[in-house]
């Protein structure tokens, strides 16, 4: 059988990919999700959110995926699940999205819509206590640890903001460096250095988490002394970065050094990448705020900005 050619191909199932869907099939488009390996995205490892419009109590991460995949499905979207391999540009106006199980399925437009996966410390343990006490999202989770002590691991800018965030409900904050200065710009090292609720250890290292339904403790060593210390926490901020996950485009659009797709240069079309008919939104792109409400935005946009290439193009919808 034929594979069918979609209006638009949205790879990623996050909060940028789904509302992108919801808006290409609002508009008519026939619409296919490309899920990835983490069906929802980044927020499927987010206990609550209680930052994101609408839900005066908050919400369950997986939840809020869960309701936005049913509202794709109910507005006659498709979610297929698969990892896409490579992108692949096969006449002036269709792409070709390879999947790595071999499948190919093809489309008039892409939307990238792929995230980026926090850096972890890649300890024992680590992974069973994400989302029960271990955080990559201050600004998310800071609220959950009122009159705690709390760690956050990092030396840049994101490191130190958070640091900072937390002070706001936190009784205690390490900000636990493995350098002896900051990489983050003067000013908010100066901030943070005047807070008297941060505590900054400096050349030391977060080597062992320990906890059993939640996080209990951590071993901090200094990498200059050697010295060990087992540090009772209720919270774990890792602020070392993100890594987009952009792979598969190597060498199709532009990207950033860090692998960030690069976008905004089409005024007509500013969430077009350097390669028309691909479109690009969430935090695939974004580097600075890394929020859902902010990568459904983007989504919006990007969803938006395909249909309005598509009538342009004069590509008959299905």
């Amino acid at each position: 059988m034929e594979e069918q050619v979609y209006d638009t191909v949205i790879v990623g199932s996050g909060p940028a990919g789904l509302t992108a869907a919801i808006y290409n099939l609002r508009a008519g488009l026939k619409t296919v999700v490309i899920a990835g390996t983490q069906a929802g995205g980044q927020l499927t490892i987010t206990a609550k959110v209680d930052n994101f419009p609408g839900f005066s109590q908050g919400v369950g991460g997986v939840k809020l995926m869960m309701e936005t995949q049913e509202q794709v499905k109910n507005l006659g979207g498709e979610i297929r699940q698969g990892e896409v391999g490579v992108i692949k540009k096969i006449e002036e106006k269709k792409f070709a999205v390879e999947l790595t199980d071999g499948k190919k399925i093809e489309g008039e437009a892409v939307i990238v819509a792929t995230g980026a996966k926090a850096r972890w410390l890649e300890l024992e343990g680590e992974s069973e206590l994400i989302g029960k006490g271990i955080s990559g999202c201050a600004t998310c989770d800071g609220m959950f640890f009122k009159n705690k002590l709390v760690a956050v691991v990092g030396g840049g800018d994101t490191a130190v903001q958070d640091a900072m965030f937390l002070t706001k409900f936190a009784k205690k904050v390490y900000l636990i460096h493995r350098r002896d200065e900051l990489r983050a710009g003067p000013v908010e090292q100066e901030r943070v250095k005047a807070n008297a609720k941060v505590e900054i250890w400096w050349n030391s290292e977060v080597k062992e988490v320990k906890g059993d339904k939640k996080l209990e403790r951590i071993k901090v060593v200094n990498n200059k002394t050697g010295e060990e210390k087992m540090v009772e926490v209720g919270g774990l901020f890792v602020a070392i970065g993100a890594n987009p996950a952009t792979g598969f485009l190597t060498g199709l659009v532009e990207t950033e050094k860090a692998g960030y797709i690069i976008t905004g240069k089409n005024e007509l079309y500013p969430s077009m990448t350097s390669v028309e008919g691909i479109f690009a939104a969430g935090d695939c792109v974004d580097k600075v705020y890394r929020q859902a409400i902010v990568a459904a935005g983007d989504g919006c946009k990007a969803g938006m900005d395909a249909e309005k290439w598509l009538e342009t193009k004069e590509v008959k919808k299905k």
